[in-house]
């Protein structure tokens, strides 16, 4: 079963109007599919092959005569030295479009090689996990507890047969032996893996260094470099704060949030909705998930770097969304009904923003129908924020 994603028609407009079109994403996200079901007709070459990264990395003239496009060109950061090249091959036929799509799961390296050599020339997009909108739309009797758990990966939800705890073994051994090794200088998996499961203990909680560092054993240095290699590779989201000059005590801190509940609840041995109601890391999880569908609805709507949180020394909403000066408010609450009491966050910070700068307000809970609350704010439905 294929599982339309909220991104191709995008896909197919930059493919029409762009030279070059770079889709990004963790494994297993599903770039590669995405882009052979909507091209079809353009030829298909994976670097993934050492045979293939190796001519394309030492015989770049070579490898673009085999295939001059309109080519679909698989994991390309493990040929950076074929950047230059494509930007020649774009810049001899400017008018036509379409020519170059590219993927690639190291999100930081795919950036530095398209950055430098196909600035002006590439239509860059970003492919996460499944959002619980594009699960509905083909599997309508999924529960948000099932996707949480589940997680958002493409192939587990377009075969129901496979056992998600026995993916999620694989996804994490293979990413921790390829992504982690071609990313960081790690001399041991087992320390890197342990701050895996550190960062997933932390997810929706304010980034400290320091502490996450101290409670792995390792350098406050390599923890940052870690954070990178995570980041770089889709499996962790870095939230910053939103702040205005009328708000002087906020924290600059980010928070940090695994990119997919699937991986978090593999990580922190959540195997089942039920495990999810008992877990104690149930909110959590929850706001992490609130997280993703608000990434996820920032998208759709062609918005970039609009989503932040909000946070002084003593209060803190989950989510603001800034667009064009005006923000909503979010909070993500695990409970089913919320009260006015769940907003008391979200009128402190009206209040200081000021009323005309709130466009609305909401807590993002477990109801299976949003309702209106007393104040002017809203309880929500998480599959209502599609």
């Amino acid at each position: 079963m294929w599982i339309t994603r909220d991104l191709e028609p995008r896909l197919q407009r930059s493919a029409r109007t762009r030279p070059v079109v770079v889709l990004t994403g963790a494994r297993q996200t599903g770039k590669t599919s995405t882009f052979r079901r909507l091209f079809p007709e353009y030829q298909f070459v994976s670097l993934d092959l050492p045979t293939e990264a190796e001519q394309a990395e030492k015989e770049p003239e070579s490898f673009l005569r085999e295939y001059p496009g309109p080519v679909i060109i698989d994991e390309v950061q493990y040929a950076p030295g074929l950047f230059r090249y494509l930007k020649v091959a774009v810049d001899a036929s400017r008018n036509r479009h379409g020519q170059f799509l590219l993927t690639g799961s190291q999100k930081f390296t795919l950036m530095k090689s398209v950055s430098e050599s196909l600035a002006g020339r590439a239509d860059i997009v970003e492919l996460e996990t499944l959002s619980l909108a594009e699960i509905q739309a083909a599997l309508p009797k999924t529960t948000p507890e099932e996707a949480i758990v589940r997680g958002g990966f493409p192939e587990l939800h377009a075969d129901p047969d496979i056992d998600h705890v026995a993916f999620y073994n694989s996804y994490l051994a293979t990413y921790l032996e390829r992504d982690v090794r071609s990313l960081a200088n790690v001399g041991s998996l087992r320390d890197f893996e342990r701050f895996l499961r550190a960062c997933a203990l932390r997810s929706a909680n304010l980034l400290n260094k320091a502490d996450l560092a101290r409670d792995v054993g390792i350098s406050p240095g390599t923890a940052n470099h870690w954070l990178y290699v995570l980041e770089a590779s889709g499996q962790v989201v870095l939230l910053e704060p939103w702040f205005s000059n009328r708000t002087k005590s906020i924290v600059k801190s980010p928070k940090l949030y695994l990119a997919d509940t699937g991986v978090l609840c593999a990580l922190l041995n959540i195997r089942t909705a039920d495990d999810l109601r008992q877990a104690p890391a149930a909110g959590a999880v929850w706001e992490t998930f609130v997280c993703a569908q608000l990434r996820a609805r920032e998208r759709r709507m062609g918005r970039v770097g609009g989503l932040f949180f909000w946070r002084d020394r003593t209060r803190e909403v989950d989510f603001v969304v800034d667009a064009a000066g005006k923000l909503e408010l979010f909070e993500g609450k695990w409970n089913e009904v919320p009260t006015v009491a769940d907003t008391v966050n979200l009128e402190f910070v009206r209040n200081v923003v000021g009323k005309s700068r709130i466009a609305s307000g909401a807590v993002v809970c477990r109801t299976s129908k949003s309702f209106p609350l007393s104040n002017g704010f809203r309880a929500l439905s998480v599959s209502d924020i599609g």
